[in-house]
């Protein structure tokens, strides 16, 4: 089980990593399989895999010249303030109600990545409109323990941003939000050393090597395609598991 995580975690990081996000959207469902409890558990453990695995993939999208660094600071302030709320509802609602959200959740943005979007040509880059739903987006993902960047990212799309130029803001955006969200965890969160470090070191791995996979070879016009069917094969899987 120990490997299966390990692997399973250093390949989602890499997929993750190609869409300039934490790779939270994906372990949430993926070690909920392993881990039995949510909150304690799976949020601490994947918040800060999140941060981590953004980080990485903001450097190899960064080596590109993908990152707007004075949009990405901003976003990042707006998200980091706004993550631990989220944070703090997880602690009181139950675990079930938060799952179900979770599966709403993807599955309209999955709908919303498949519709047609416009080029930038026609729509240019609405980023005060991308500050005012970093404050809902972040909240609920602290709520979800997830981080905000597989919601920011698809959001940055819709409002106008070129698909590597979304996922390198994106990445570092929802780097620091990650770790504020994880504070209120910290009293209560359940660790496992080895298996904690040994996640981290191949999502770091992963991310890192995703980001240069999608800056090199990767068309911008298939990052959101590939975005909403990875999180319905997630999502389809975890449902099965439930059942």
């Amino acid at each position: 089980m120990f490997w299966i995580m390990v692997i399973g975690l250093g390949l989602l990081a890499v997929i993750s990593g190609m869409l300039g996000l934490g790779v939270a959207f994906a372990a949430v469902p993926f070690l909920s399989i392993f881990l039995p409890d949510l909150v304690h558990q799976v949020q601490p453990l994947t918040l800060i895999l999140n941060g981590l695995t953004a980080l990485f993939a903001t450097v190899g999208f960064a080596r590109s010249g993908y990152v707007d660094w004075r949009k990405a600071i901003g976003l990042a302030a707006m998200t980091t303030l706004a993550a631990p709320i989220g944070s703090l509802l997880a602690q009181r609602i139950n675990q079930t109600a938060i799952l179900y959200i979770y599966f709403m959740v993807v599955l309209y943005l999955a709908y919303s990545l498949f519709q047609p979007v416009k080029g930038n040509a026609e729509k240019p880059e609405n980023f005060r409109m991308a500050l005012v739903w970093a404050v809902p987006i972040s909240i609920l993902a602290g709520l979800l323990g997830i981080g905000p960047g597989f919601l920011l990212m698809p959001t940055l799309i819709l409002l106008g941003f070129e698909a590597k130029r979304a996922a390198g803001i994106n990445a570092f955006a929802v780097t620091p939000p990650s770790f504020s969200a994880l504070i209120p965890h910290l009293g209560t969160a359940v660790w496992d050393p080895n298996l904690t470090i040994s996640l981290i070191l191949v999502g770091a791995v992963g991310a890192f090597a995703g980001a240069r996979i999608t800056s090199l070879y990767v068309p911008s016009g298939r990052l959101k395609q590939l975005f909403g069917l990875l999180i319905v094969i997630m999502t389809a899987y975890k449902i099965y598991t439930l059942f």
